[in-house]
């Protein structure tokens, strides 16, 4: 599915497109993200416990797996801009239904609408990047709209945490409602309104899911990406209730992982153009190691400080299993992109749902880290698991006919 790349007259130019695009992806990450740090605030709104508000970052996840296959197929043959037009408006009303929640059970409900368009935007505007790309720049391009999730991670989340303790969560949450107005508005304005010049194939897009390999690769990121949303999302609980250190520092953490991820995704890439497949299994057991520091680290800020960095580190896996998906499925990449969202936010309704259960069992809010290690290892033997039949396929394919 591919959209005529040559720009109209008068148009913005393609760096334009790419900023939009990102704008697009902050708000994405900041409907996401900035609700873990908020969790006591959550809590102490709705008189409830860590591991029901934890209920309202599963159900955005759970959202996100049921929305972004059925949108991204839906919309798969209509112009570019008009789905993300789409999209973003479903995403202003969502948030700003949210923030207006009165109890716990009305914010679970608009959490999940708002998950609905995330990997659905993600993937148009994955495509659209790739599309408008010139010859040879198609991954740089596809970068820079990750670009704007990164810089939530590193910049919004904090800002948001700063203002739901200073003020309100709610306003966290209108002000995503906001930003995704002003998006549709320079979305209207800056991305070209051209016609799709291949229509989607339903077959081929399907035929995705009989490929055994993609599915153990997406069992690393269901698995294994669920270690890092439990530690994330009690960072907050266990800086407030453990490490016992002011609010304030909640958001220097939050700053310490978006970093982490921003470094490790430029490092983890570099290393991928040798080996993608065994960048990712080391990675995969170095965060082992890191999730159970987690543990002991958490009586000393400057400890935890560090280690939240190096589990930012592994979110640099996410453009690992994009690549390694792309190269097993060369055909079928808009459902390959819905996939991948789904996968990451299956791992980001289990990781929290796991910790809070550990949590309610009578387990301290740093002791996520073992649970958290254990779904590390469980993605480390997904990975085992793609490597060998990956390794096979390349043993059959040498073998003389």
């Amino acid at each position: 599915m591919a959209v005529d790349t040559t720009l109209p007259s008068g148009q913005p130019n393609r760096t334009a497109i790419l900023i939009v695009l990102a704008l697009g992806t902050f708000i994405l990450g900041l409907s996401e993200f900035s609700m873990m740090p908020m969790l006591p605030l959550i809590s102490e709104a709705f008189g409830s416990t860590p591991s029901q508000s934890g209920y309202a970052i599963s159900a955005y996840a759970l959202g996100v797996v049921v929305g972004a296959p059925i949108l991204m197929l839906a919309t798969a043959n209509m112009r570019k801009r008009r789905a993300l037009l789409l999209f973003l408006s479903l995403m202003c009303i969502s948030n700003s239904l949210s923030a207006l929640a009165t109890s716990l059970e009305q914010l679970v409900l608009f959490r999940f609408l708002s998950g609905l368009p995330h990997g659905a935007y993600f993937g148009a505007a994955l495509l659209l990047a790739s599309d408008i790309a010139p010859q040879g720049k198609r991954a740089s391009f596809m970068s820079k709209v990750f670009m704007g999730l990164t810089i939530a991670t590193i910049v919004g989340v904090p800002v948001v945490t700063l203002v739901g303790q200073n003020l309100s969560w709610r306003y966290c949450l209108a002000a995503a409602g906001v930003l995704a107005f002003i998006a549709f508005i320079f979305v209207y304005n800056v991305v070209p309104n051209v016609k799709n010049t291949h229509t989607s194939n339903l077959l081929n897009e399907l035929g995705v899911l009989k490929n055994k390999l993609v599915w153990s690769i997406l069992g690393i990121v269901i698995i294994g990406f669920g270690g890092v949303f439990c530690i994330y999302t009690y960072v907050a609980d266990t800086i407030l209730e453990v490490t016992q250190s002011a609010p304030y520092t909640i958001s220097i953490a939050m700053v310490m992982f978006g970093i982490g991820s921003t470094l490790g995704n430029y490092v983890l890439g570099k290393a991928a153009d040798k080996s993608a497949i065994k960048t990712t299994g080391f990675t995969l057991a170095s965060t082992i190691v890191f999730a159970f520091a987690y543990v002991s680290a958490s009586y000393n800020i400057y400890l935890l400080y560090a280690v939240i960095f190096f589990i930012g580190c592994s979110l640099g896996l996410s453009t690992l299993v994009q690549t390694l998906l792309m190269d097993v499925s060369p055909d079928g990449h808009a459902m390959i992109g819905a996939l991948v969202q789904c996968a990451f936010n299956i791992a980001n309704a289990i990781g929290p749902w796991v910790g809070g259960i550990a949590i309610a069992k009578g387990a301290a809010p740093n002791q996520t880290g073992y649970v958290a290690a254990a779904l590390f290892l469980g993605g480390l033997l997904m990975w085992l698991l793609s490597y060998i039949q990956i390794s096979g396929n390349k043993t059959k394919q040498a073998q003389p006919c």
